[in-house]
């Protein structure tokens, strides 16, 4: 049996990892009901279930937009990331995002390292600041960051859906956790981080998780090229699959968005009605938009729309009203929609338009959140044009750093796996040529069947 050097790599790593685990000491977890607060704690291990909701979510949600050829392993390259990640943030992740401060841009990997000092007691850094929430453990606060780290690079792979080799998207998923997720959720989140000193918001991720992911998917489309055996007229293999899966991240993005409040207070039901509204708003600014455009009323735009919404209030949705947040969302939806548009007319393969939905999205909305929240620059004070001005400066460095940084990681796995699976396999598809399964031969059409009856001969020879 010939077994290839990339999954003796991953494997060795996998086995470095539990083994150290066996020389990390466990923190207590016994509570100081003097400090913890039972409610907030309760509300945050329900909002950490639904977060993690979200990803299977989203696989079904770009499972069914794909050809039937692609289903499965589209759903993988999701679903995936619930379990390479975990590992990751357990053993390093969370202390590279929220361990001692090192110059405002990353933590330090000894701090958290297999989870050390992570129990039921809170966390104040050297600095004297707090880590997380006063009023549950460290260790909750940690498994609620883990699901925003799972779910943003599968947000990714929508945009290289059909012709990613499933073991190379395995290396550049670990790549962009370590170089771009981590830094970006320190400067962004922890106490001492960066963005947070100038001033900028992000209540749930329009920065960390959006923003990046759709950069970097904008960055993979363009290195990966076009797909090369897609038909204009290849149809999605399964629409009510998008609508259950914008279901669950409907549901699931109310412990995105109100969990990120930490507490169960007024806050988190602030988020909640925002996130609502703001997914309403957009699925009937989507199609009504649709409409005027000349096109009928259909489900995908309905589901892409509320997706949409969500996205636009995630950067703001615990500082805003719920009429800025209708306003926001409106308009944000109008400039998601064109810019789907202007993609389909380029020569950019972002399949799912992941960029024009979540990038542009979290980008936008990073914007109009730090001109709703502050007051300054409605009235017209120069601290708060100031606070603005660094809230686009921020946009504008993960602009560059996450496209610059995710072509380098793209580059690179690729100089050791290639990136791209080949003709062959790109034309039977991935869940055969990947993964050796199939969504069902019932979905297919006679171009497929002729394909999987031909890789089947081929394979047995």
């Amino acid at each position: 049996m010939h077994i290839k050097k990339k999954w003796i790599l991953l494997m060795l790593g996998m086995a470095f990892i539990a083994i150290s685990g066996l020389f990390v000491s466990e923190p207590s977890f016994t509570c100081d009901f003097s400090k913890i607060n039972g409610a907030d704690v309760s509300w945050l291990i329900t909002s950490t279930i639904f977060v993690l909701m979200m990803t299977p979510g989203l696989s079904f949600f770009y499972g069914g937009m794909v050809g039937a050829r692609n289903v499965i392993s589209t759903m993988l390259q999701s679903f995936i990331a619930m379990g390479i990640i975990t590992v990751l943030w357990v053993a390093f992740g969370f202390s590279l995002c929220f361990g001692d401060d090192i110059g405002g841009i990353l933590g330090n990997p000894n701090t958290f390292l297999m989870f050390q000092n992570v129990g039921a007691d809170t966390y104040i850094t050297p600095t004297g600041k707090l880590v997380g929430g006063a009023t549950i453990p460290l260790a909750l606060y940690a498994l609620f960051q883990m699901k925003f780290a799972i779910i943003t690079p599968s947000l990714i792979t929508g945009s290289f859906a059909e012709r990613v080799r499933f073991s190379a998207y395995l290396f550049f998923m670990m790549f962009f956790f370590i170089v771009i997720y981590c830094p970006l959720a320190h400067m962004t989140w922890h106490p001492d981080g960066l963005f947070l000193k100038w001033g900028v918001v992000d209540f749930a991720g329009g920065i960390v998780v959006h923003a990046s992911s759709g950069v970097a998917a904008l960055a993979g489309a363009i290195f990966l090229g076009r797909r090369k055996t897609q038909t204009k007229n290849e149809e999605p293999a399964n629409i009510p699959f998008v609508l259950l899966g914008a279901a669950m991240l409907w549901l699931g993005w109310f412990g995105f968005n109100a969990g990120s409040s930490l507490h169960a207070d007024g806050v988190a039901v602030k988020a909640f009605l925002n996130t609502t509204t703001a997914s309403a708003t957009a699925m009937m600014t989507w199609i009504f938009f649709d409409c005027l455009r000349g096109r009928k009323p259909s489900a995908m735009g309905a589901a892409v729309g509320c997706v949409v919404g969500l996205v636009a209030c995630t950067p703001s949705a615990g500082y805003v009203t719920v009429g800025q947040t209708i306003f926001i969302a409106f308009i944000i939806t109008m400039i998601c929609n064109i810019a789907v548009y202007w993609r389909s007319q380029s020569r950019i393969d972002d399949a799912l338009d992941v960029f024009p939905t979540h990038g542009t999205g979290g980008i936008v909305g990073t914007v109009m959140t730090g001109i709703f929240i502050q007051e300054g620059l409605i009235a017209g004070t120069w601290d708060g044009f100031v606070v603005f001005l660094y809230h686009l400066l921020a946009i504008a460095i993960v602009f560059v750093y996450t496209f610059i940084m995710s072509y380098f990681g793209y580059w690179l796995v690729d100089k050791f796996v290639p990136m791209r699976v080949s003709i062959e396999s790109e034309r039977v598809g991935l869940d055969l040529s990947q993964h050796d399964e199939h969504y069902g031969l019932a979905h297919f059409g006679e171009r497929e069947l002729a394909e999987y009856e031909r890789h089947i001969k081929d394979k047995n020879g």
